[in-house]
């Protein structure tokens, strides 16, 4: 059961817009914006966790991360700082 509520405010034509996109699928106007908007939410979060390779993209990654890291001067300065929370122990 749907109990949260989203409000949104748009421009008439951005309504009708909507409206007439949704009659075209069947939909009520809820249905439909739920709908858009969380196939665009979910395309978002993909997009952040997963990507698509060809085979021989994914052996030139996977031959990058098999590879021992490059020397890193600012890293390794950075890593031998203190933490904060740890210069008085």
């Amino acid at each position: 059961m749907r109990d949260a509520a989203i409000n949104l405010r748009a421009l008439p034509q951005q309504r009708d817009l909507i409206d007439q996109a949704a009659q075209l699928l069947g939909k009520n106007r809820s249905d439909f914006m739920l709908e858009a908007a969380c196939d665009k939410a979910q395309a978002v979060v993909l997009d952040q966790v997963f990507f698509n390779l060809d085979e021989a993209k994914y052996r030139q990654f996977a031959a990058l991360l098999d590879e021992p890291p490059a020397p890193n001067v600012g890293l390794e300065r950075l890593l031998a700082v203190k933490a904060p929370w740890k210069a008085g122990a």
